[in-house]
């Protein structure tokens, strides 16, 4: 491997993962939303992130066209297997940042808050650790 392919793949592997982030959120973000009401509508969801609805229309037809959600206008959106199987690797991955966290004198919310952002950057191999150290959720 060359000294530039070595110094690039941190920074490709971290652009890629910045790639995913927002579907990531969003999808977690629905399945959440699911959970304690009968529809997720893009209010909700500006709400939840503190955007326009403009931004979540946009990102919404995104993930429609990844098969991620499923919704037409007015309407609420949906999240078929696709993306019901990407919410629940996000939330677990999420339980298991968290609890790593808590597991090594973090407090609990700073532990929340370091967990959103770091649950999307870490590789399954450090998640596999997280999880061994973090011990039975």
């Amino acid at each position: 491997m060359t000294e530039i392919a070595k110094t690039s793949e941190p920074h490709q592997r971290t652009r890629g993962d910045h790639a995913t982030e927002t579907a990531e959120d969003y999808v977690e973000a629905i399945a959440d939303i699911l959970e304690s009401q009968e529809a997720c509508r893009v209010t909700d969801l500006a709400k939840r992130f503190a955007v326009s609805h403009v931004t979540v229309h946009r990102i919404i037809r995104r993930l429609q066209d990844e098969g991620l959600v499923v919704t037409k206008p007015y309407q609420p959106i949906h999240l078929p297997p696709k993306g019901k199987r990407l919410a629940a690797r996000c939330r677990e991955r999420h339980t298991i940042v968290y609890r790593f966290l808590l597991a090594i004198g973090v407090d609990e919310a700073t532990a929340a808050i370091d967990a959103e952002g770091m649950e999307h950057h870490v590789s399954a191999a450090t998640l596999a650790r997280f999880r061994e150290l973090a011990g039975p959720g």
